[in-house]
């Protein structure tokens, strides 16, 4: 029987091919460094070591002082909270910000980024960091899942709900390649990623004033898992609905603000109709002159209201 043996020239021709789209992923992907203790040693803020991996933090503030834990946004770190940051720990209170799993400086681990994954962090967290009492949670956008995940979980250990232009879980389609992941991440590298960090600006009423965010995003780009945490987050809670929890939330007779701005079209204005129904004990600070992150645009406006709020 004759065997079938392929030309040389056809074998080195493949090998050629395949080293050429190859290096051009190399080349164009932003994931070139692991996140390790020689990068945690040199960036601010701390590192507690959690069950899923690290994760990064800053708690400020009297050390007595009332805890109000900042919860960030889909993908941007811990620094979405800065001027928020400050003001309330000027104001007195104990303020804890971190960067979920996946973003930010915290470990990337190779798991599902479901609800029970958030919940586990923040739990964990308040536990190394020994803040057993009740806190004040205040999360924006993305992070309102996560604040009303946590407080339907453990309704005892929440004092307040503060909602910035919220963002709930409701089912949504996924992508097509989401069954493989090493071609969606070739395509999303050679065609997508690029755009991730000037696209936050659509964030800003005026992005002419923030010249420096999609800089500040790219840092994270930098270290392997952000890509694959974030197609993850997306295929894990495809059929997630968090209608009914955020119902039994806004049962609790717990104080709730939500603070919307106007000109938001990332989480539209008009959505805040829905959301105060849900939460029937929740007052409502309209921004205006403010996109989805009011605290960057009107702090003027949002910090006073917010630091009464958590006083009264």
């Amino acid at each position: 029987m004759k065997s079938t043996r392929w030309p040389i020239w056809l074998v080195a021709a493949a090998i050629a091919i395949v080293g050429f789209f190859w290096g051009i992923y190399r080349f164009a992907d932003p994931e070139q460094l692991e996140i390790d203790s020689s990068v945690r040693q040199t960036v601010a803020g701390e590192f507690a070591s959690l069950s899923d991996g690290y994760t990064h933090y800053q708690l400020d503030g009297p050390v007595n002082g009332r805890v109000v834990v900042l919860a960030a946004g889909f993908s941007v770190p811990y620094y979405i909270w800065d001027p928020t940051f400050e003001s309330l720990a000027g104001a007195g209170f104990r303020v804890l910000r971190y960067d979920y799993y996946g973003r930010g400086y915290s470990d990337r681990p190779h798991i599902s980024y479901n609800d029970d994954l958030y919940i586990r962090q923040l739990d964990q967290l308040l536990h190394v960091l020994h803040i057993a009492e009740p806190v004040d949670l205040v999360g924006i956008s993305f992070g309102a899942s996560v604040i009303t995940n946590f407080a339907d979980k453990y309704p005892e250990r929440v004092r307040s709900l503060v909602y910035f232009d919220p963002s709930i879980r409701r089912p949504h389609g996924t992508t097509l390649l989401a069954d493989f992941p090493s071609v969606w991440s070739y395509l999303t590298v050679l065609f997508d990623e690029r755009y991730w960090a000037t696209s936050q600006l659509d964030d800003f009423f005026h992005p002419e004033r923030f010249p420096d965010w999609p800089t500040r995003y790219r840092e994270q780009l930098r270290y392997r898992g952000f890509r694959l945490a974030r197609l993850s987050e997306f295929v894990s809670n495809a059929e997630v609905d968090q209608g009914d929890q955020l119902k039994r939330v806004g049962e609790h007779p717990r104080p709730v603000l939500v603070i919307w701005g106007k000109e938001d079209q990332t989480v539209a204005f008009e959505e805040s109709e829905w959301f105060m129904t849900t939460l029937p004990h929740a007052s409502l600070l309209a921004v205006e002159s403010a996109a989805h992150l009011p605290q960057w645009e009107q702090p003027e406006v949002v910090h006073p209201q917010l630091i009464r709020f958590l006083r009264e």
